[in-house]
Order: C-alpha cells, then structure tokens, then sequence
C-alpha cells in the first residue's frame, strides 16, 4: 500500500514538473531565436518578441498568437546585418503610429556601435542599408522622448565621447544630434556597459534621466520643454567611487521594492574579480546591503555571473516581476558555481524581513522554482505566453556539446488564485490614413501608438487585513544590453479579491487617476492629447479569475443537484398519483347496487 502510494505522488510530480517545460507548445520547433526585445509590432494586442537569429546578425520578429505555437517566426519580418547586433529597440521613431525597430551593431574594427531604423508600416518593415547608419556612438543607447512629442528619441556618447541627443521627427531623416549641456569639464565618461535610465523618480509625472558614470548615479531632473537639469550625485556604495574597489559592478535595476510608492535602486555587486562573494545593494535614501545567502540546500556556494563578454553575460542583469503575483517585485539572475563552471538562472523571491534594520525586504533565491530546467543557462526572463497577468519566463540554454544556445519556456503554474491588474501606456499618436479596421484574429487594430518608455503607473488599494498598500514603476525605464522590459507593467494583488482604488498614469508632466478598477484586468491607456489628461482613453479587459470560474461552476452544480431534487420529488409525486387514481379506479362502488 506505502508502495503503491509513494508510486502516485512520484507520477504525480513527474506530471507537474513537465507540464512546467511548455517549450514546444510556445517555439515549436525553433529554437535558435535569442530574445532581444519585447513590443507589439502588428497591434493584435499581444506581445511579439525580437529575436536575434544566424549567430547574432540577423534580427527576426516572432509574432505572437493565441494558438499554439504561441510565438511564429515571420518570415517577411526578418533582416540580416554583417556586423554582430547588439541591442534591439522598438518604438515609433518616425511619428505615423507604426512601430519601427532601432537595431544596433558593433564594428570590432572601429570600436563603435552603428544605429539603423527598420522603418515599420502596417505590418510590415522595410530592411534598412547598412553601408548609411543613421548614428553612430559608443556603447548602447537609451531610448527617451526627449521633447515631449510621442516620438522615440535616444541618448549616449556620439562618436567624439559626447553626451548627446539624437531627436527623431516625422521624416524618417538622420535624426537631429543635441549635444547635453552639462559642462563636460565637470562630469564623468558614461560608464560602458551603462545602467542609463528614463524613469519618474520625483513624483512630478514627468521622467528623469539617470546617467552612469565611473564613480556615480547622475539624477537629472525632467523639466518641461526645457530638457534636463542636474539634480544630484548618488556615489556608488563603499569605496568603488576611490579608485579602490576590486569588485565587479552589475547593471542596475529601478524597482519599488517594499511598495512604498517610491522607486529603489539596485545594485547588483561582486566584491571580487571571480564574484565569489556576491550581493545586490539598494538605495534608498542610503545604500543598504541585502545580503543574499546565495548557498543552497547542499550548502554549495554560487555567485553572480561574471561578466564574459557574451550575450546576456557581458554585465551582470537582473529582471524585475511579480512571479508569485503577492504584489512585491521578485528578481530573475544568472548565478555562477564559484568553484565551478556551471551557469544557471533562478528566481529570487522578494520576502519580508523583520530582522532587517532600515529596510523591510530581501531576497532569496528559490533554488527549485524553475524546475525542471537544470542545463546551463545565460539569462532568463519574464513573460506572459497566455496573456492571463500571470508572469512565466522565457529561458536561453547553453549547449556545452556544440556551444549552442536554444530557448525554452516554463509556464509559472501558481497553486493559489491570485489578482492582478496589467497596464500598458501607448504614445497616443494618431494616423488618419489608417482608421481603426478589423485584425487578423478579429480584433481592433489600433492606430494610436505603440511602446512609450518613462511613463509612471502607481496603484492604491486595500489588503483583506485592511491595511492600505501603494506601488509604482515605470514602464521600459531601460533599453541598453538586453535589458528585456516589457512593453507593460503587471502588479500582483495577492489573493485580495478588493477593487483596486485608484489607479494612477503619468506621461509628460501630466496625469490622470481612474478610480475602482476591477482586479484581473488589462488596461490600455491612450494619452491624447497629452496636455488634457481628462480626454486621455482607456481600454479594459477582465480575464475572469479561477476563483469566479471555480464559484460559477459551484454555483451551476447547486442549482443542478436542486433542479434534480425537484424533479425527482415531482416524479415521485406523479407516480404516487397515478397510483391512487388506478386504486380508485378498481375500488367497487356499493351505492351502485
């Protein structure tokens, strides 16, 4: 009996571990894509990938779909390059609402990275001449709206190690170069690779440039049609900003880590070369040490990945998402054996610390949560294959035998129902040439934009205890080194059943709060015209929960086995009376006789 039992719970395991490996059901049989980015390009309302195939030069869009499997390499949108590409960054670079690609590669040679524009029309794109780059810099640019017109603008280090703007308008020309006046006597080279970023950090619904320097985070302050102004320097922690410091610097994360509606900094840190001693730093108001126990269950040490030079590996990256949909941001990292060679990616599960002095979360890594995924890894990522608001994530494997890489998928199967609500702010730009018609899976195209970085999105809400709870982040702070954010912003709400009070969107220095939103919905905002917040449009979807579809099923079930009841008793009764009447059909009579 203990046998057979024991039998059981194996299957049963075995049965839920491979259920979690979805990779056929998600690339089919393509495996060779490595992701760089994440958009809408064909406005179906799902989330395409841009992946880099052919050893890194040729840029391929799989598109979504609702259907396994659930991403398709298209082979119309696919463009190869001579020099290896190196960042991939989607957005409307020309105003007319469709989504173009920023594609940027690397000379070995020159030792500069060149920009082109694959100009993007109604579904389709157009493969751009290489021999004309649009720009060129040095390391990785970040991409901004810089003047405040809906269209994506970049920044970095032109080709002279100058801080500078490159400003796109509607004519597809070579983008206007706008030099930064920050008196570049006084300041520091950006730092390669940089941890740049376009964010809201002062609540004044208008984003902020973070600039990385050698010894410091720059905090520059938006100011409306007026650029950037300095703000303030925040000094590495210890004593890297001294010339002194041994250690390995990753790339930062922007994150609000204890829900206390303000943005944290974290670092990602190795105090030495080899990233054996690792830990993630936050800032807020101070540096704090959070000391991660990267020991697992066998007591085996593991570290951060140290930077190699490769794909994924060339800084150390973590990736933000609510994976157990609890409401606080958990951490996606590569880790290293230190006394070994093995490379994996796991999950670092945001939880409470009481023992922690100024600050109230860390991190621990959650050795086992991506089983059954055990090969080497170089970076792991989240995303929503099933559009439901619940993070899965998407891994790239390294095969040591032929070094290859391959991706995978794990589908994140929760054991509770939990709330959530997902939003997803668009540039609000209109194309008269392009009304809104019919999609190719029955939906409404839209014409009104596509990825928008720097927005603000906060929400205010009550728990089941009754205690209140604020969140904010910032929709794709970030688009240098494969920095993979996605287009929209997904908040976990735990298991509080609770209409979210209000949910508030800033963009451009502007903001609107829209009141009682229904948990487990998607939200598209519209912010046109941008400088009247009151007109700005919002679409709603609501994915209906497992707890209303397990009470609906429990509520038909009730009234079925009633409806049963009552027919049987009304049978019952039929048949007692059909009875009677046979009885008194054979009854003598004898007033008769």
């Amino acid at each position: 009996m203990w046998f057979n039992l024991i039998i059981a719970c194996v299957i049963a395991i075995a049965i839920t571990t491979k259920c979690s490996d979805i990779t056929p059901a998600v690339f089919g049989s393509v495996l060779d894509g490595m992701p760089a980015a994440f958009g809408d390009f064909n406005s179906d309302e799902l989330t395409d990938v841009f992946m880099l195939r052919k050893n890194g030069t040729t840029v391929q869009i799989f598109l979504a779909a609702e259907q396994e499997p659930l991403l398709r390499p298209s082979s119309d949108l696919s463009c190869t390059f001579r020099n290896i590409v190196v960042g991939v960054v989607p957005g409307d670079y020309d105003g007319d609402v469709f989504m173009d690609v920023l594609v940027v590669t690397f000379d070995v040679n020159t030792g500069l990275s060149y920009g082109y524009i694959l100009w993007g029309g109604n579904g389709r794109w157009n493969c751009t001449n290489e021999t004309h780059p649009l720009i060129k810099m040095k390391g990785q640019p970040l991409a901004l709206d810089y003047n405040g017109d809906m269209i994506i603008d970049l920044f970095g280090l032109d080709e002279n190690n100058k801080r500078t703007f490159w400003i796109f308008d509607q004519s597809r020309k070579p983008p206007i170069a706008v030099p930064m006046n920050t008196l570049e006597d006084q300041r520091l080279s950006i730092r390669q690779p940089h941890s740049n970023a376009y964010l809201d950090l002062n609540n004044d619904f208008l984003a902020d440039l973070v600039v990385t320097t050698n010894r410091s985070f720059e905090i520059w302050l938006g100011v409306k049609d007026e650029g950037f102004q300095f703000h303030e320097n925040i000094p590495f922690p210890y004593d890297i900003a001294l010339d002194k410091f041994q250690g390995v610097i990753g790339q930062a994360l922007y994150l609000d880590i204890e829900l206390t509606g303000k943005m944290d900094l974290l670092l990602p840190l190795c105090f030495d070369n080899a990233c054996a001693n690792s830990t993630i730093m936050m800032y807020s108001d101070k540096w704090y040490n959070l000391q991660v126990n990267f020991r697992d269950s066998d007591n085996v040490l593991w570290g951060f990945a140290k930077p190699d030079g490769q794909r994924y590996t060339d800084t150390i990256t973590l990736r933000g998402g609510d994976f157990n949909m609890d409401g606080y941001p958990d951490l996606l990292a590569t880790l290293k054996l230190t006394n070994g060679k093995q490379k994996r990616s796991y999950l670092l599960e945001n939880i409470a610390c009481d023992s922690c002095v100024g600050f109230a979360r860390k991190f621990e890594v959650k050795w086992q949560a991506l089983n059954p995924f055990h090969n080497d890894t170089a970076m792991a990522v989240f995303y929503d294959f099933y559009q439901d608001g619940i993070l899965d994530v998407i891994l790239v494997e390294l095969d040591k035998t032929n070094n290859s890489y391959r991706t995978a998928a794990f589908k994140n199967s929760l054991d509770y129902d939990a709330n959530f609500v997902k939003v997803m702010v668009l540039t609000g730009r209109n194309n008269s040439l392009y009304p809104i018609s019919p999609g190719s899976l029955g939906k409404k195209k839209r014409t009104y934009g596509t990825n928008l970085p720097g927005p603000s999105i906060a929400y205010r809400t009550t728990t089941q205890d009754g205690s209140p709870r604020n969140a904010i982040a910032a929709q794709l702070p970030q688009s240098a080194h494969f920095s993979l954010n996605l287009p929209y912003t997904t908040f976990g709400l735990g298991r509080t059943p609770n209409f979210v009070d209000a949910l508030t969107i800033g963009v451009g220095g502007k903001f609107r709060e829209w009141p009682q939103i229904i948990p487990n919905s998607q939200m598209v905002m519209i912010p046109n015209p941008i400088a009247e917040p009151s007109r700005w449009k919002a679409q709603l979807f609501v994915t209906p929960s497992k707890l209303i579809l397990l009470s609906a099923a429990a509520l038909t079930g009730t009234c079925g086995l009633i409806s049963l009841i009552i027919v049987g008793l009304y049978w019952k009764e039929r048949r007692e009376d059909k009875i009677e009447k046979l009885q008194e059909a054979h009854r003598f009579h004898f007033d008769a006789m």
